[in-house]
C-alpha cells in the first residue's frame, strides 16, 4: 500500500528552483531518509508535503488522495500528517500533557479524557511520565524535542515527517531522540525524515535518498548508497560529509 507519492514536484523562490522534478513513493511501514548538504531541497519538500508551500507544478498523492488540488482543505489534510521541526515549537504557556493534548482534541475531536490518558501513556513511554505537569522551560532540549515527537504521533498519523530533527541539540541529547524514532520504526509508522546523522540513516532507514540542487540524486537501500554509491555527486558528498 502506497502511503505518499511524489510526483515531478517543482517549487522555485523567486528565480531560484528549489526542487526541480522530484519524484518519491513511500510504502506503509516505510522508512526512507533524505540525505544532502543544507540547500538541496529536503526541507522543502517536506514543507511541501504538508502544505506549508504550494507546489509550483506535480502532484503530491497521501494514500491515493491528491493533496495538491487547490479545492483542497489543507487542515483536513495536516490533521492526516505528524510533522516534527528542528526547532521544538512548544507553546510555553502550557503544561507539557497540555501540549501534547491540544492538537488531538481541537483537530481531530478527541475527548479530553481519551486524550489526557493517551498522552500520559506516551509520555510514560518514553520516560516523561513524571514531566506531565511541568512547563516546556524545565525540561532539556532533548526532552522538548520527544514531547514535540509525541505531539506528532498522539492521533496515529498516516505519515510522519522529521526534519533535521536533531540539529539544535546537543551531541548527549541526539541519542535519546534517535533512540525514539527507533522505537517508532518497529511499531510499523511511515516515516520520511532528514538528517545530518550518516550512521542512523544507515542503520534506521529502509531507502536513503540523496539529494542535490533540488533533485533527487541517486536512492536505494543503505548499505548500497552508503557502501557503493552509482552516483559520483553522492560519493563526493559522502566522502566530505566522512571528514567532518
Amino acid at each position: 500500500m502506497t502511503v505518499l507519492e511524489v510526483r515531478g514536484v517543482r517549487k522555485r523562490f523567486g528565480d531560484h528552483d528549489v526542487l526541480q522534478g522530484v519524484d518519491l513513493e513511500l510504502d506503509a511501514h516505510e522508512v526512507v531518509v533524505l540525505i544532502g548538504a543544507s540547500g538541496s531541497g529536503k526541507s522543502t519538500l517536506l514543507r511541501t508535503i504538508n502544505l506549508l508551500e504550494r507546489v509550483d507544478d506535480g502532484q503530491i498523492l497521501l494514500g491515493g488522495d491528491d493533496i495538491t488540488d487547490p479545492g483542497v482543505d489543507a487542515d483536513r489534510v495536516r490533521a492526516r500528517i505528524g510533522v516534527v521541526f528542528q526547532h521544538f515549537n512548544l507553546f510555553p504557556h502550557l503544561r507539557i500533557i497540555d501540549n501534547v493534548t491540544l492538537a488531538a482534541r481541537r483537530v481531530h475531536g478527541m475527548p479530553k479524557d481519551t486524550a489526557h490518558a493517551r498522552g500520559l501513556e506516551l509520555l510514560g513511554s518514553l520516560g516523561l511520565g513524571a514531566k506531565a505537569l511541568d512547563y516546556p522551560d524545565r525540561l532539556s532540549g532533548g526532552q522538548q524535542q520527544r514531547v514535540a515527537i509525541v505531539r506528532a504521533i498522539m492521533t496515529d498519523p498516516e505519515l510522519l515527517l522529521l526534519d533535521e530533527i536533531t540539529s539544535a541539540l546537543d551531541p548527549q541529547l541526539i541519542g535519546e531522540v534517535l533512540d525514539l524514532v527507533r522505537q517508532l520504526k518497529s511499531t510499523g509508522s511511515t516515516i520520511l525524515m532528514a538528517t545530518h546523522e550518516m550512521s542512523f540513516a544507515r542503520e534506521v532507514a529502509d531507502r536513503v535518498v540523496f539529494m542535490q540542487g533540488g533533485r533527487i540524486v541517486e536512492s536505494g537501500p543503505p548499505e548500497q548508497l552508503f557502501d557503493a554509491p552509482v552516483e559520483p555527486a553522492t560519493a563526493e558528498f559522502l566522502a566530505r560529509v566522512r571528514h567532518h
